[in-house]
């Protein structure tokens, strides 16, 4: 697999824009670089033919905003040129640390208002791109995907809005349930996973990590993980266990049913390191029940791998149990915004997927495969083999 990503004589479908939203410009600074490297490496000798026209430039973003006004209304604006372009608008949902001001009070940004600046920003379009992708790291109201009583279904009502309005194609990270894209069946739902990004974060900060049966065990905190688990198990050659919550039916506390116990099924834990896996940390409340549970059980460390980490109720508990010795790593990608504090604890570990997600957009833009990007087992066995030589 070519680690550089280029694609040598093979024509872009059209020009290649970038346009990311207020909650991610950081994100797409960096995946930018990582755009302009890849084809810095590659078909300089057509760079002057037409079919390659904008191939080879100093920056693909395009300057944008979504200014508003006193009563909390806003626009979307582009700045520069989109016409006929591949337009990609990458857009955090999570990112609460962006204000806005109503009436003289301040309002934090929710995911509906950067939902519907990504709305914005495509109407700003005015359908002269040639194709508009939209990247949404974290789907926006993904937990809200299914209807089991009289309830609204947030999450296919939004996917078929975006392509309404013209998106061609949605990527997403470690969807909750990636079966959403049932509600928009003729169009393109890519949602990837960062298994190499953690074992490779994990191995960094902890270079004595021993991968095999006799020293690690992935863990599944409940049984929605269990697909993931048993990839990230069955790819590093471990053992898998898990853990099912049992709920308490009978009432409801914040629109769910409380967690009465979590249920452990599997082999000893003893003296092994444990991994869990999960696709998010809202509260981190069952993660962290989890982990005390695997310490009392014998475990050597734990290490939690989630691609978001949302921390809605703050840090303290996570200190708590870091303190304890509950857990040695939280690890995380860096698709959504993390606060100042959380990137200064020392449990902290950052799985970095700029240059994932830049690959996958140049795949898209030469309208090729994109599953030589897409498949981590290689890398993950190139990672393993490389430990066993040190």
């Amino acid at each position: 697999m070519p680690e550089n990503y280029s694609y040598e004589s093979i024509t872009p479908i059209a020009p290649l824009r970038l346009v990311a939203l207020e909650g991610c410009k950081e994100l797409a600074k960096a995946v930018d670089k990582y755009l302009v490297k890849f084809r810095e490496q590659c078909n300089q000798e057509f760079q002057d033919t037409l079919d390659f026209r904008g191939y080879h430039e100093a920056s693909y973003l395009v300057r944008s905003a979504c200014p508003r006004f006193g009563t909390g209304e806003a626009k979307g604006i582009l700045y520069d040129s989109v016409r006929g372009a591949d337009l990609f608008i990458l857009a955090d949902v999570t990112n609460h640390s962006l204000t806005y001001t109503v009436c003289g009070y301040e309002n934090h940004m929710s995911p509906d208002d950067h939902y519907q600046d990504l709305k914005r920003i495509i109407s700003a379009a005015n359908g002269k791109a040639h194709r508009i992708i939209v990247i949404m790291p974290f789907l926006y109201e993904s937990r809200q995907h299914k209807r089991s009583q009289r309830e609204s279904l947030d999450c296919a009502f939004a996917l078929q809005e975006l392509v309404q309005m013209g998106v061609t194609n949605i990527i997403t990270f470690d969807a909750h349930d990636p079966r959403v894209c049932n509600s928009i069946p003729l169009y393109g739902f890519d949602s990837f996973n960062p298994p190499y990004q953690f074992i490779k974060g994990l191995v960094k900060a902890e270079p004595d990590l021993k991968i095999d049966k006799d020293h690690l065990m992935v863990i599944s905190p409940d049984e929605g993980a269990m697909e993931r688990a048993v990839y990230f198990a069955g790819v590093l050659g471990v053992d898998m266990g898990m853990f099912y919550k049992r709920r308490d039916y009978s009432i409801i506390v914040n629109g769910k049913n409380p967690i009465v116990a979590h249920e452990f099924l599997g082999d000893d834990l003893s003296g092994k390191d444990v991994i869990i896996i999960d696709d998010m940390i809202s509260s981190g409340e069952s993660m962290l029940d989890v982990a005390r549970q695997i310490k009392e059980r014998g475990a050597k460390r734990v290490f939690v791998c989630t691609t978001f980490g949302l921390f809605t109720d703050g840090l303290a508990k996570f200190d708590e149990y870091y303190e304890k010795g509950y857990i040695s790593h939280v690890v995380t990608t860096n698709l959504n915004y993390r606060t100042p504090d959380l990137l200064s604890r020392p449990y902290y570990v950052e799985a970095n997927m700029t240059k994932f997600l830049a690959a996958i957009i140049d795949c898209i833009n030469h309208d090729v495969s994109t599953e030589h990007v897409n498949d981590p087992t290689e890398k993950i066995h190139r990672l393993l083999e490389k430990m066993e030589r040190l």
